[in-house]
């Protein structure tokens, strides 16, 4: 079921509903939780979490449940041009 949001706190544009990725950074570590439901402004596109959507995650990273797979993410060290 798809909630309702408020207009965007930022721009005022509309905000809907999308399943989203979510990335988090938890202990030094890079996490992902897929088919985040979560509030996207059409205009400025600043992403809304509902605070039970938050909680869930919190309860998430808390637990020891294992993932259900992993990635391997490569990282670049940026150097400016110049």
């Amino acid at each position: 079921m798809k909630c309702q949001y408020n207009d965007c706190y930022f721009c005022g544009g509309v905000v809907e509903e999308r399943l989203l990725p979510r990335e988090i950074r938890w202990n030094g570590k890079l996490l992902v939780f897929e088919n985040v439901p979560m509030g996207v402004c059409g205009q400025c596109g600043e992403k809304f979490l509902r605070p039970e959507v938050a909680k869930m995650i919190d309860a998430a990273l808390e637990s020891s449940k294992r993932p259900s797979r992993v990635l391997q993410v490569p990282v670049y060290q940026y150097q400016s041009v110049g």
